[in-house]
């Protein structure tokens, strides 16, 4: 039985060991990103996003993985709060899953899942990648990896969620069975990083109505 790591994963691999199909458009993403005008930015979160943005603005380009993370992810995550005593965020938590003939397994830099101690049930998988352009990494892919184990783990019909950010910018990935679609990527040095934190808000409220079920 072959083992496969999350970094050697790109989208055409998982295409072609498991079957996945990219969509272009999938009803749960587009939903997904009509949903901001549903959330408001407050006057005290407009002041905290502008002053992280400045931060990124200035630093990003010599910011290394865990600079970026510290410095820019980790403050506009714990803002929105993915901590409850139901559900919280796990980093670099081992995740493995048999599918098929192959095992799919790996360190995601984040996922949210219910859970305290340990993730036991994953709701949605966060992958960082720092540099723009790389022949021979595809962050997408990795994400999507991640998000292929989760299903298999959840063993349930409910679609999976995703973020990958590379440097400035910010892609939304969902799967759906075999079925998956990205977004277009969203910059968070202007004006878009209030649709990003609205888009993470819708999220959250995913992930609640998920609890509740």
């Amino acid at each position: 039985m072959e083992t496969i790591n999350f970094k050697n994963c790109s989208l055409l691999l998982l295409e072609r060991k498991f079957g996945l199909i990219d969509v272009g458009e999938h009803t749960l993403l587009t939903n997904w990103l009509h949903s901001t005008n549903n959330y408001e930015i407050s006057v005290f979160e407009q002041e905290y996003f502008y002053n992280i943005q400045e931060r990124l603005i200035y630093r990003v380009h010599d910011w290394n993985e865990i600079e970026l993370i510290e410095h820019f992810i980790a403050p506009l995550f714990s803002l929105v709060n993915f901590n409850t005593k139901t559900y919280g965020m796990f980093s670099w938590r081992h995740m493995s899953a048999t599918i098929g003939e192959y095992i799919l397994s790996g360190n995601p830099d984040m996922i949210v899942a219910k859970g305290r101690r340990e993730p036991e049930i994953p709701y949605f998988c966060f992958h960082e990648y720092k540099k723009e352009k790389d022949a021979d990494s595809d962050p997408q892919g990795q994400c999507l990896a991640a998000m292929i184990v989760a299903q298999e783990q959840n063993n349930n019909a409910k679609p999976l969620y995703g973020v990958v950010v590379k440097g400035v910018n910010w892609s939304f990935m969902v799967l759906q069975g075999k079925e998956y679609a990205i977004s277009r990527a969203y910059n968070a040095t202007i004006s878009e990083l209030f649709e990003i934190v609205k888009l993470l808000k819708h999220l959250k409220t995913i992930i609640e109505e998920y609890v509740k079920s």
